[in-house]
């Protein structure tokens, strides 16, 4: 088969190592009525250790155009290919008796799972991620690489870092090493009202991660910041990374009826 060149556009790199693959697959708790959602499978390394797994439907979103109609020539019965971004695909869709799996292009990682682990409801969920980004969507409170990311991500899913892989695991390798992240779904699913208030808070906060808390509503012009973060049991001089992601859930919750006006995010 001529195969085109890998687009740096899409951030294309394909897994090549069977065994990694294999150690992805196994950490999933797969039965006969798994759905699965393979996000970017590219040549189909993956894709190939999850046909041979138990599943009802295996459902492969891809935008390259060449790779999504070859993975639905090579598709099994149960498989499925569609060709599209998924920066655009609904996660809405997937409910309750679905898995999430896919390695994916650094450049949408982040933006992908803010998306994804707010609108799906899946069983459980394992990426292959930037290791950077793995480390920040996994770390806990007074870490240097807690952010609004980690918070927002943690609100609904309990996140675990898997293992490391290397760059020579990957065609064309990239330039660092490759994180694996396990994500299960909260029991307790944040109020959907709640969201934009505390999208807005995080945005308000993390532009100015090394400011104490106290200085940053007072800056934002919010009225009775001292008496708001009495409330929520935290002091004035706390910075951001110090707060739990429970802690911003409640800061929201009390600074809902202004943070539409102290801030604006994309």
């Amino acid at each position: 088969m001529n195969t085109p060149a890998l687009k740096k556009s899409l951030g294309q790199h394909f897994l090549k190592t069977p065994h990694i693959c294999e150690r992805m697959v196994a950490r999933l708790n797969l039965t006969n009525a798994t759905n699965i959602l393979e996000i970017g499978p590219g040549a189909g390394a993956l894709t190939r250790v999850l046909e041979q797994s138990p599943h009802a439907l295996l459902l492969l979103l891809e935008k390259d155009a060449f790779w999504a109609t070859e993975r639905q020539k090579a598709a099994a019965p149960t498989t499925q290919c569609i060709l599209q971004d998924a920066l655009t695909f609904d996660f809405s869709r997937i409910k309750k008796n679905w898995t999430i799996i896919g390695n994916l292009p650094y450049n949408i990682a982040s933006p992908l799972l803010w998306d994804c682990t707010q609108k799906a409801s899946f069983a459980e969920a394992l990426f292959m991620v930037q290791k950077e980004v793995a480390e920040r969507i996994t770390a806990g409170p007074g870490s240097k690489r807690y952010g609004a990311l980690s918070i927002w991500i943690q609100s609904f899913v309990t996140a675990k870092y898997c293992f490391t892989v290397p760059p020579a695991a990957f065609t064309p390798p990239p330039k660092v090493d490759s994180g694996v992240v396990h994500f299960l779904p909260k029991k307790e699913r944040v109020d959907p009202a709640l969201l934009p208030h505390l999208k807005r808070l995080l945005a308000l906060c993390f532009q100015k991660r090394r400011k104490q808390i106290g200085t940053i509503l007072r800056t934002a012009h919010i009225a009775n910041a001292q008496a708001i973060l009495a409330q929520a049991s935290v002091r004035e001089t706390q910075r951001p990374e110090e707060l739990s992601p429970e802690t911003f859930h409640f800061l929201a919750r009390l600074l809902a009826c202004v943070l539409t006006d102290c801030t604006k995010v994309g």
